[in-house]
């Protein structure tokens, strides 16, 4: 058994079965540092507190990137994680997209290991539905000001015991909400990458739009505002209705401002693996999606799986009338004002899926999914997607 940090959640007093997605103190992270060109041997930290060496990621232009995976207690009692050599070379990936030192994919590996075999009483028992969540990120670290990539990089490997993120899971369909004049990533910016930057400028909308009742934010390109992108939180995907043979088609974006979605790819391969579906993606117009070209659309990623999504309403800006317009006032500044006033709106509601299916497609693969992470789908170690193959 491990030794406890200070403290920390005895998991002797862990409600399993009613864990939520929120931060749990456990025994510790470890913590690798990169500096005069290589990486260190790396630490357990038992008491981590935000210091000022991730305070000075500001003094950085923003230098960060993170991922996030999980890791499973299965049915013969072993501790995997699922696919995290492709969570570390999309890290390799955005560390290279923002000139920051990247830890190599041995590395990565390694220091997941040493994190769950640290918290290992922290993984969630077989059978309870929660995961240990695996937050991996990079920051830029020690002092300068000047716009150049930092000296020195910290790699962290936190890990806490989570639940189901979206209360209700595959049993409860939300509504999601197109704002408008409100875009997520360039056409050819860093939208692929999971760089921290990429997420914060949403959560003031998003916070404003729970208040309105929509779970979550979908986004449209932002260069032509025709074609879906993602969602805040994770990917878009789509069925189409089964054929005469129960064959259905798993539809999602190929666009250069959205995420490479592990759990997305890996619904697309078990889809096409286990089911015998086509997989296409593509391009999807929101009018395609608008019009009802598919039975039922979902969110997915690492913390949801799958989230039904029953509704989209699109945010369509109109003129603004005259009691609402904003009276300029003259001025004699050669900079004028930016005019921060919100425009008037009204909403574009669009039913996307058929209550009729009641999401028995995207049950069928959540079901299926699940079962493979926990070791329950017959064959499951074909996939070779958890890691080790011998458990921890």
């Amino acid at each position: 058994m491990a030794s406890y940090a200070p403290d920390r959640i005895d998991p002797a007093t862990i409600d399993w079965a009613n864990l939520g997605f929120s931060y749990v103190k456990t025994n510790g992270c470890v913590k690798y540092v990169w500096k005069d060109g290589k990486w260190n041997e790396g630490e357990l930290l038992k008491d981590f507190k935000v210091t000022l060496d991730v305070a000075a990621t500001v003094l950085h232009y923003g230098q960060s990137c993170f991922e996030g995976l999980k890791a499973f207690r299965m049915k013969d009692g072993k501790v995997r994680v699922f696919r995290p050599e492709l969570n570390a070379r999309r890290m390799i990936k955005s560390c290279r997209s923002l000139c920051m030192a990247a830890p190599p994919e041995e590395l990565f590996l390694s220091a997941v290991r040493r994190a769950i075999e640290a918290n290992i009483d922290y993984v969630p028992p077989y059978g309870s539905n929660g995961a240990m969540y695996i937050r991996p990120f990079v920051f830029g670290s020690g002092a300068q000001v000047g716009l150049s990539p930092a000296k020195e990089y910290i790699f962290i490997v936190l890990v806490i015991p989570v639940g189901e993120y979206y209360v209700g899971g595959m049993g409860a369909p939300t509504k999601a909400l197109i704002k408008h004049k409100l875009d997520r990533a360039a056409t050819y910016g860093t939208g692929q990458v999971k760089m921290g930057g990429n997420y914060a400028p949403s959560l003031g909308p998003t916070l404003a739009a729970k208040e309105k009742g929509y779970t979550v934010l979908l986004f449209l390109d932002s260069k032509e505002n025709k074609y879906v992108d993602e969602f805040a939180t994770s990917n878009f995907a789509a069925l189409t209705a089964p054929d005469a043979n129960g064959k259905r088609i798993y539809v999602t974006p190929k666009s250069t401002s959205a995420l490479a979605s592990i759990t997305n790819r890996s619904l697309c391969e078990l889809a096409a693996l286990r089911f015998g579906w086509g997989v296409e993606r593509r391009r999807v117009p929101w009018e395609e999606v608008r019009s009802g070209g598919f039975e039922e659309v979902a969110a997915c990623g690492t913390a949801v799986i799958i989230t039904p999504v029953s509704e989209i309403h699109r945010e369509v800006g109109k003129p603004k009338t005259s009691a609402s317009a904003k009276t300029k006032t003259n001025s004699s500044s050669v900079w004028d004002d930016d005019d921060d006033e919100e425009e008037d709106v009204e909403l574009d509601i669009a039913k996307v899926a058929d209550q009729s299916s009641k999401f028995e497609g995207f049950r069928q693969l959540y079901d299926a999914y699940r079962a493979l992470q926990t070791g329950d789908l017959d064959g499951w170690q074909t996939y070779g997607w958890l890691w080790p193959e011998e458990g921890i």
